[in-house]
């Protein structure tokens, strides 16, 4: 039995001083994190993404979406709805926005529970964040998928 490759999906922790990257892999089972990017400006951040889209064949992109423990939006939103909408401009693919609560403190807890330095886990957050974030939104779609009625 060969299983079949999958469109690969990115997915993006967008911060003001980085951008956490990850990849699903090419069976669409995980999401696997890639270097950090460091924000520089837009010309250079897109540019950067260019190159992941490119060099990962990505089809779709999810783009954590910030909201307030209440659920409501905010400042942090609006930016991630202009931002999402450079995106689909700019590359032409899908864009998702995805419920990111927690993501940024669930992934420093799960880099506390290992023997990484502070400084190497201040480093990887924003990747382990993406990973998250693109993890929950790929689990939800499988389950929609997978649903009865749907």
């Amino acid at each position: 039995m060969t299983l079949a490759l999958h469109p690969r999906i990115l997915g993006l922790d967008v911060g003001s001083r980085r951008i956490g990257v990850a990849v699903s892999d090419p069976l669409g089972i995980t999401a696997q994190g890639l270097d950090t990017i460091q924000r520089q400006n837009k010309r250079t951040d897109f540019g950067t993404l260019e190159k992941v889209i490119q060099g990962y064949s990505i089809v779709e992109i999810v783009v954590g979406y910030p909201l307030r423990m209440s659920g409501a939006e905010g400042i942090q939103s609006a930016k991630m709805d202009v931002f999402a909408e450079e995106l689909r401009k700019r590359f032409k693919l899908p864009v998702h926005l995805w419920d990111e609560r927690l993501s940024s403190a669930q992934a420093n807890r799960l880099l506390r529970e290992t023997d990484m330095s502070i400084k190497r886990r201040g480093e990887v957050v924003d990747q382990m964040a993406a990973v998250l974030i693109l993890q929950s939104w790929m689990e939800a779609r499988e389950t929609t998928k997978t649903s009865p009625g749907v």
